[in-house]
């Protein structure tokens, strides 16, 4: 059975299926597949999650250990297997066309996979996958589609759009939906429900100083406290919304916490950013800030931002711009918090 993305929440509500695939470069879909497939078996009690990695020195005997200890104690389980390659090799398709004939009720399976070629098309082992699998494609969206997919996005967080400037946005994301979904977020912390003018968009996507919200974070995490202050006067001199500032710096704690979480449990540090999902182009600055933030550290600032928040949505006293100030200015000292 094959889906696309867009259906595959509309199935998960009839049934929840032993096999998944997902198939395609699309990273955002990917992501967003996997995420509501890992939430609904949570929901459904499937608990546990183990998580193989593919590469050219897996031992494909481990998946049959792990396969034979799970049917032993019965227990609820998320199987998360990747292959970023698309190339199991000759043991692993074997392994996949034994998995595939043999699913587990108390086993839910998932396989990530990139665009496969046509030759690898006609491999048995993705025969079967294919025929055994409920299979999502994460292909990319055409330009003809992408004003659509905004559009519907927009809608989910009660957001309208005029049509000149759905264009605009389609015209300065294209090819890159994880720099439309951030557009979109972003909108969604500018601005309240409802119509969004031409106005509004340019001035989300084009306006420099709001695109400095990431600097802010940057500058966080390189212990940069000049730089971090100095940013922060401009942002706020420049009238930018405080929720999208405190956006842009609890996104970089929580993933600090994830990682450090991976690692705590024995995952080399490589995995545990790929697996939290921080880009090749951010993977020094995150490696250097796991060794320099401890998770003590990292826990208080999430309960200041907390704090912080509150005080954005008036129910809470306090200066919001001097509390986000200390907020970066403790994470780049490593000062413990009072909050």
């Amino acid at each position: 059975m094959s889906i696309n993305p867009d259906q595959l929440s509309r199935h998960l509500q009839k049934q929840l299926a032993p096999l998944y695939a997902i198939v395609g470069d699309e990273q955002l879909l990917a992501m967003e597949a996997a995420d509501t497939i890992r939430a609904h078996a949570r929901q459904h009690g499937y608990a546990e999650r183990d998580i193989f990695t593919v590469d050219h020195r897996f031992d494909w005997s481990n998946l049959q250990r792990w396969r034979c200890q799970s049917s032993l104690f019965e227990e609820r389980r998320l199987l998360d297997i990747r292959i970023p390659s698309g190339k199991p090799g000759k043991e692993g398709g074997l392994a996949i066309e034994a998995l595939c004939q043999s699913q587990s009720p108390d086993t839910i399976t998932l396989i990530t996979l990139p665009k496969i070629d046509k030759q690898t098309q006609t491999s048995k082992w993705f025969k079967a996958l294919e025929h055994s699998s409920v299979m999502i494609a994460a292909d990319p969206i055409a330009h003809s589609r992408l004003a659509n997919w905004i559009e519907q996005r927009l809608a989910l967080q009660e957001q309208h759009i005029a049509p000149d400037a759905l264009q605009f946005l389609a015209d300065k994301v294209e090819g890159n939906l994880l720099a439309a979904q951030q557009e979109i977020k972003k909108l969604a912390l500018l601005y309240p429900p409802g119509m969004l003018s031409f106005e509004h968009v340019k001035n989300a996507v084009l306006d420099v100083a709001r695109y400095d919200v990431f600097s802010l974070s940057e500058a966080m995490l390189t212990a940069d406290t000049v730089r971090y202050t100095r940013i922060l006067e401009g942002l706020q001199g420049e009238g930018t919304p405080p929720p999208l500032i405190l956006s842009a710096l609890t996104e970089p704690i929580r993933t600090l916490l994830q990682i450090h979480q991976a690692v705590g449990t024995g995952k080399p540090l490589a995995q545990a950013l790929k697996d939290a999902r921080v880009w090749s182009q951010q993977q020094k600055t995150m490696t250097t800030a796991v060794k320099r933030l401890p998770p003590r550290l990292l826990l208080q600032a999430l309960l200041h931002a907390a704090s912080i928040d509150r005080m954005i949505k008036g129910v809470a006293k306090g200066d919001i711009g001097n509390e986000l100030l200390q907020l970066g200015l403790r994470l780049t000292t490593r000062q413990s918090f009072a909050h």
